[in-house]
C-alpha cells in the first residue's frame, strides 16, 4: 500500500468529520503522537489499525488504499506536461500532495483541463462539420463508470430479481431468457443474417433478431440485455439520471453502458460467480466455460466486483485496437491509465497481439515503484463478410501484486525477477535508454550528439540533476 498518500487520506477523512487528532487517536487506542506520525507518512499502519480506521472513519479499506489519489496526481502529471499550457514546472511531490489533500479541487482542475482540450480542438479546425461542439461523449461516460469503480449496487440488485425469476443453471440460462422473453413479454427470438447489425429489437412486431455470425455465448448476452432493457428499466434510469450527462450523447452511452453492466449480472450473478473467480483462482478461460461466457465477458465482470462486506480483487479491465485506441476502459484497481495519448508499448496490453489467442502474463512496475500482475489475451470479432478484415482487440486484466496469491496466473513466477518496467505514456516517462521510446520525455532536454548513437532513440537530460 502506497505510504505516501495514506496519510494525507486519512487527515483528510478526518477533518471533513470534525475529529481532532487527539479525538480519533482515543478512539482508535493511540496516541495523538502516533496518529500525527501516521499521518505525515512516518509510521506505517498494520493490518488492524487500517481496519480500525476504517471502521471510525466509517469508509472502506479501498478509499483508504491511496488508490484514487494515486490516478488523481497520475492525473494531474499530465495536465501540467502539457507544453502548450505553458505553466511553470510543478515538483511532483505538489501534484501528489493536492490529489491527497484536496481531491475535489484535483477533480475540477482535470475537468477544466479537459474543457480546455475540447476548446483547443474546436479551435483547431476538428469541431464537427455541421458547426456544433465536440463534447467528447465517451470520455463522460467512462468517467462515470470509473468513478463508481464499475460497481452500481442498485443495478446488481434489479439483476439478482431477474435471475432469480429465470431459475436456472448457467448452461440452461440462454434457453431460459429466451422463454422468458416470449412468455413474459410476448416477444420472439430470431436467428437470421443481419446487414449491418448484430442485434435488432422490433417493439412493434415484437421480435428480437440475432445476428447468425454471433456465437452462442454473444446471442446468449445480447438476450441478457434486451431482458434489462424490459425488466430493469426503473433503476436503470434512475442510474443514468444520477450521472446528470450534459448531452442526450453522454447519456445514451452510459445507458447502454449500464444495460451492457446488467445482462452480465444476469448471466453471472454476483455471488455464484465471486465464489467460483475464488476457486478456480481468477483463471478466466474456466470461469467463461463455467458460466458459458466469452472471455472477454468474464473478464469484465471480474473487474466489478466491489460490493461493500463481499468484495472480490480489485481488477481493472481494458480492451484496446492494434492501433492503440482504447475501446473500453474500467479501474477498480487504482491503475492510473492515460486519459489522453497512447500508453507504454512495452506493457503486455500491446506485445499481446504478437501472440494470438494466448495468454500472455506480465509483472508491470510503474515508474512510481507500484506494481500489477496483468494478463493480455487478443479476442476477435466475427467478419461480416469474406475479406472482411475480422476487427481484432486486446483484452486485458490486472490487479495490485498484493493479490497475486490469489491468481493463479502468477503460479511458478519470481514477482520481483519478473517485473518489466513501463510508463504511463512515452511523453511522461523519464525510464533512460528504453529502445521502444516513441516521444521524449516532456520535461526534458534532449541530448543530442551525432558521435554516438544510443539504443533508445531519444537521449535526454535530466535537468533536476543538473542543478
Amino acid at each position: 500500500m502506497p505510504r505516501a498518500l495514506i496519510g494525507r487520506t486519512v487527515r483528510r477523512l478526518r477533518a471533513e468529520r470534525g475529529l481532532t487528532q487527539a479525538e480519533l487517536a482515543a478512539r482508535l487506542g493511540i496516541s495523538a503522537s502516533y496518529l500525527n506520525l501516521i499521518e505525515h507518512d512516518q509510521r506505517g499502519v498494520t493490518a488492524s489499525l487500517l481496519i480500525k480506521l476504517a471502521e471510525m472513519l466509517e469508509v472502506d479499506l479501498g478509499q483508504l488504499s491511496g488508490s484514487a489519489e494515486r490516478k488523481l496526481a497520475a492525473g494531474l502529471r499530465e495536465v501540467f506536461a502539457d507544453p502548450l499550457l505553458g505553466a511553470d514546472a510543478v515538483p511532483a511531490e505538489e501534484m501528489v500532495e493536492l490529489a491527497g489533500t484536496a481531491p475535489n479541487a484535483s477533480r475540477a482542475v482535470l475537468a477544466l483541463y479537459r474543457a480546455w482540450r475540447v476548446a483547443r480542438e474546436d479551435a483547431g479546425g476538428i469541431a464537427l462539420p455541421s458547426g456544433r461542439r465536440l463534447l467528447l461523449p465517451n470520455e463522460e461516460a467512462r468517467d462515470f463508470f470509473d468513478e463508481h469503480a464499475n460497481h452500481f449496487p442498485a443495478l446488481e440488485a434489479a439483476a439478482e430479481a431477474i435471475a432469480a425469476r429465470l431459475a436456472a443453471s448457467p448452461h440452461e440460462m440462454n434457453h431460459a431468457i429466451a422463454e422468458r422473453l416470449r412468455r413474459a413479454h410476448g416477444l420472439t427470438v430470431t436467428v437470421l443474417p443481419l446487414a449491418g447489425a448484430l442485434r435488432r429489437y422490433d417493439p412493434a412486431a415484437r421480435s428480437l433478431a440475432l445476428s447468425e455470425a454471433l456465437p452462442r455465448e454473444s446471442r446468449g448476452f445480447q438476450m441478457a440485455f434486451q431482458l434489462a432493457l424490459l425488466e430493469a428499466r426503473d433503476a436503470l434510469e434512475a442510474a443514468v439520471a444520477q450521472a446528470s450527462a450534459s448531452s442526450p450523447e453522454a447519456a445514451m452511452l452510459i445507458r447502454i453502458g449500464l444495460l451492457n453492466y446488467v445482462a452480465a449480472a444476469i448471466l453471472m450473478r454476483y455471488s455464484p460467480f465471486l465464489e467460483s473467480a475464488r476457486t478456480l483462482r481468477h483463471d478466466v478461460t474456466a470461469l467463461a466455460a463455467h458460466f458459458g461466457v466469452s472471455y472477454e465477458q468474464a473478464c469484465q465482470r471480474l473487474s466489478s466486483l466491489q460490493r461493500p462486506g463481499e468484495r472480490g480483487i480489485p481488477f481493472f479491465f481494458l480492451r484496446v485496437d492494434p492501433a492503440g485506441n482504447v475501446s473500453k476502459r474500467f479501474s477498480a484497481a487504482g491503475f492510473p491509465f492515460p486519459r489522453h495519448g497512447g500508453s507504454c508499448p512495452r506493457w503486455v496490453v500491446h506485445t499481446a497481439f504478437a501472440h494470438p489467442g494466448e495468454i500472455d502474463v506480465q509483472v508491470s512496475e510503474l515508474p512510481d515503484g507500484a506494481a500489477f500482475l496483468c494478463i493480455a489475451r487478443t479476442v476477435d470479432a466475427p467478419a461480416s463478410h469474406w475479406g472482411d478484415p475480422r476487427p481484432t482487440h486486446v483484452v486485458a486484466l490486472g490487479c495490485a501484486l498484493a493479490h497475486a496469491s490469489d491468481v493463479a496466473y502468477a503460479d511458478g513466477l519470481d514477482l520481483a525477477e519478473a517485473r518489466v518496467g513501463i510508463g504511463l505514456s512515452c511523453r511522461l516517462c523519464e525510464r533512460p535508454d528504453c529502445r521502444s521510446r516513441a516521444f521524449p520525455p516532456l520535461e526534458h532536454r534532449l541530448a543530442l550528439d551525432p558521435l554516438t548513437t544510443s539504443a533508445s532513440p531519444y537521449r535526454f537530460e535530466d535537468e533536476r540533476k543538473k542543478g
